[in-house]
């Protein structure tokens, strides 16, 4: 995956959010990550051979649009553009993830189901795992089969909080 990204310039920038500090950076195609906590090691790492550089004011007006789909969940994410880079499989997860309405949740088996492959749960597990742009492509809103939360690379707290913000608890 990295060879997407030698020699790209990517725009980042730490911002502030009412669940804490998020990590957020964009190509010039749109936001390819948005993580809670992370760090520009961490950054680089992921985008291994591109060019880091601070957010000039394209990626910076993307990026209020960001924190605001995680401050006030009315907005509508999938109007912000995205730079995702995966397997055909994962942007099929992604699609059907962003087709959740906010508030509402799924299965990883339901998600599979819904992508016609039903015994397919475990890959589904690893396509929303592999998703770089938390809250953009709504990864939170899958649990565990049995109903429960289930785990979330930002920690539970943090899903059970965007999850009651989309219900508008």
């Amino acid at each position: 995956m990295t060879r997407h990204w030698r020699s790209r310039s990517i725009g980042w920038q730490v911002r502030s959010t009412s669940l804490g500090p998020v990590l957020l950076a964009a190509s010039e195609n749109g936001i390819c990550c948005l993580a809670f906590e992370d760090s520009e090691n961490g950054l680089q790492r992921r985008f291994s051979g591109a060019q880091l550089m601070p957010a000039g004011a394209r990626e910076r007006a993307l990026f209020d649009r960001a924190v605001a789909a995680i401050d006030q969940p009315g907005e509508d994410a999938r109007s912000i553009p995205l730079d995702l880079h995966g397997t055909a499989f994962q942007h099929r997860v992604w699609e059907e993830l962003r087709r959740i309405p906010p508030g509402q949740t799924r299965s990883y088996g339901e998600l599979a189901a819904a992508l016609g492959q039903p015994g397919a749960a475990r890959a589904v597990g690893g396509a929303n795992g592999a998703n770089r742009v938390a809250v953009l492509i709504p990864c939170h809103r899958v649990i565990a089969a049995d109903g429960g939360l289930g785990g979330y690379a930002y920690g539970e707290a943090i899903k059970r909080e965007l999850l009651r913000r989309e219900r508008g608890d």
